[in-house]
């Protein structure tokens, strides 16, 4: 009789263990479906280039917002799928249907919510200038009629020309701080986040950065969604609402920023 009561309690145990693991991922509704490219699949569209957002580490693409991509559509009840894309096409190609979803650093702005949707932001990135170690630019104000390079379509490149730069297009991070080494621009305006990874792993040396808050606001970064594609942007706001709670996205933000910068 005990052996019988024990097997059944461990039984009710796996049960309910299951059905918790169950819970806390949600099954994709009709409605998410009829929406996707590909049924059961969340197709993200990224550079793949940028370090630490996405980038290739042995050939293996990773970073925070793979991880966060994986986890999001995960809780959707979908699998992530991922379409490394250039800058230049990444919006265009969410509009022409090619992903479901862009989670590229992107900012909010009124243009792009003109046309997009976008999710809850999931971290805030703070603008810098990266400059030559002697450079005399101490602030965005003194960048009028200076090279700075930016990637087009970017909102650094909206922050250069709002503050007058002559901006020389590249949206590589790390080879648009080669030129400000090799002096082919004055600076280069992009996040902080980028510098801090970058710095991780390569000398700069004969550089210099400067956060530029104060003139700046740090712009909130979301994923970016076609109007039509509302069951999407609602499961995903959902999906990144629970993770946001349980410590998921701080944790993600820690690990590839080396600070949370989620707030």
């Amino acid at each position: 009789m005990k052996f019988w009561k024990k097997a059944l309690i461990a039984v009710a145990a796996l049960t309910v263990g299951t059905a918790t693991g169950v819970s806390s991922i949600h099954a994709a509704s009709s409605a998410v479906n009829s929406e996707l490219k590909s049924k059961g699949k969340l197709t993200i569209g990224l550079e793949g280039t940028y370090s630490p957002y996405s980038y290739r580490k042995n050939n293996k693409l990773t970073g925070f917002e793979v991880d966060l991509g994986k986890a999001i559509a995960k809780k959707m009840g979908l699998k992530a799928e991922f379409v490394p894309t250039k800058w230049d096409s990444l919006i265009a190609g969410l509009g022409s249907g090619k992903f479901d979803v862009v989670m590229n650093n992107i900012t909010q702005t009124p243009e792009r919510a003109k046309q997009y949707n976008f999710s809850t932001p999931y971290i805030k990135s703070r603008f810098v200038l990266i400059l030559p170690a002697d450079s005399k630019i101490k602030n965005l104000d003194q960048i009028k009629g200076k090279k700075i390079v930016a990637g087009t379509g970017t909102n650094n490149a909206n922050v250069a020309k709002k503050y007058g730069a002559k901006i020389v297009p590249n949206g590589d991070f790390a080879s648009a701080v080669g030129m400000v080494k090799d002096g082919r621009a004055d600076g280069e305006i992009n996040s902080r986040e980028a510098w801090y990874a970058y710095s991780k792993k390569n000398s700069t040396k004969g550089l210099k950065m400067i956060d530029v808050s104060s003139k700046q606001k740090p712009a909130k970064i979301s994923a970016l969604f076609n109007k039509k594609d509302t069951a999407i942007q609602s499961s995903y706001n959902k999906a990144l609402k629970e993770l946001q709670k349980d410590g998921t996205v701080k944790r993600l933000s820690e690990k590839y920023f080396g600070a949370d910068i989620t707030e």
